[in-house]
């Protein structure tokens, strides 16, 4: 939306330039319109990242965020859906007619690049999902300051003790009805674009917090800045698999649960994008 909005205004703007400057009247309108349609772009670019900028100096990443925030949730939606158009991102999906509409959920998924969480934002923005992340992602501009508003919870991956609190922030999370949470089980972004063996305790989460856990892959999100600075566009793929019940993870131990999800989504991917280990 944000990008066809700043295209649209520029064109306009571009033409009203080009009739006022006489453009219109003879043959110049071949060279002036493009032109003031690139300065005027440039210009709505320039303006959406200074809002951008604004954003992100109202938010203070020291205080803790205890609601979701509606109005800085709607415009990190505006700015995923710029970047995809941007980078040229074609995706298919499958089977999210399956996501559950009524109560929370644990979403997971295979985790290949840095732009994951915007695909699957862009695709299940009526579900309402907070991430757990990386630790390091919080020194990543305007990112850090969207996580933080939208009840993404950051987690050291090198601190147990931490790890659990994280977990236990998120079941909260999901009891209060304040979002839906989604987590990489890998625990990190796959090297060499294969699936890798799973940490079990995030899996607690569905099962303290007795909700569904709906199982997900993503394909080919890896090129997906090196084809755009290229101009080139990257066909990626997201599958909703299968949603497990809340009644099927009573009385199992987490280890079993990650064993099923992990299984399910290697059957679906297929020998050669999973690791052995």
């Amino acid at each position: 939306m944000l990008v066809k909005t700043v295209t649209l205004l520029a064109l306009v703007a571009a033409a009203i330039v080009c009739a006022l400057c006489g453009g219109f009247s003879g043959l110049g309108w071949i060279w002036m319109l493009p032109v003031f349609f690139g300065l005027a772009w440039l210009v709505g670019a320039a303006l959406s990242l200074l809002w951008l900028w604004l954003l992100c100096r109202r938010v203070d990443l020291t205080k803790e965020q205890e609601e979701d925030d509606p109005f800085y949730r709607k415009w990190m939606y505006i700015y995923i859906e710029a970047l995809i158009n941007l980078l040229q991102v074609r995706t298919k999906t499958v089977g999210l007619e399956k996501t559950p509409r009524d109560g929370r959920f644990l979403l997971v998924c295979n985790h290949l690049f840095i732009a994951d969480p915007g695909i699957i934002h862009h695709y299940f923005r009526d579900s309402q999902l907070a991430f757990i992340s990386k630790k390091e992602n919080e020194n990543l501009p305007a990112v850090a300051h969207f996580m933080h508003r939208t009840l993404c919870q950051s987690i050291d991956r090198e601190d147990d003790r931490q790890a659990l609190q994280v977990i236990l922030k998120c079941i909260r999370i999901i009891k209060d009805d304040k979002a839906s949470v989604c987590v990489f089980p890998e625990g990190a972004t796959s090297k060499d674009g294969r699936l890798h063996h799973f940490r079990p305790g995030v899996f607690k989460i569905a099962q303290k917090a007795n909700v569904p856990i709906v199982v997900c892959t993503l394909r080919n999100t890896k090129p997906i800045l090196h084809n755009g600075f290229r101009l080139k566009h990257t066909d990626v793929e997201l599958r909703l698999l299968e949603v497990i019940p809340a009644a099927d993870l009573k009385g199992r131990t987490a280890v079993d649960i990650s064993e099923q999800v992990h299984k399910i989504m290697a059957d679906d991917l297929g020998p050669d994008l999973v690791a052995e280990e």
